[in-house]
């Protein structure tokens, strides 16, 4: 747990050293703490993509995050 979190902290500081405004990232919905990673790290939830991804050859659903400076 506390792995992921580093390492996600550590991207947006880069991102912003970088001034890199905004960071976007597709999670699959059941990946709910992934989901809560990202939100605790500053990203918002923008929407949900239908049928966008392939996991095992059946179309999937993403939750599109995104965070800007």
């Amino acid at each position: 747990r506390r792995v992921g979190t580093a390492l996600l902290h550590r991207q947006v500081a880069e991102a912003d050293a970088s001034e890199l405004w905004t960071l976007q990232t597709s999670i699959f919905p059941e990946n709910r703490a992934s989901i809560a990673l990202h939100h605790r790290a500053g990203f918002r939830t923008l929407a949900v993509r239908e049928r966008i991804a392939q996991l095992g050859g059946v179309w999937r659903d993403t939750v599109l995050m995104e965070r800007r400076r």
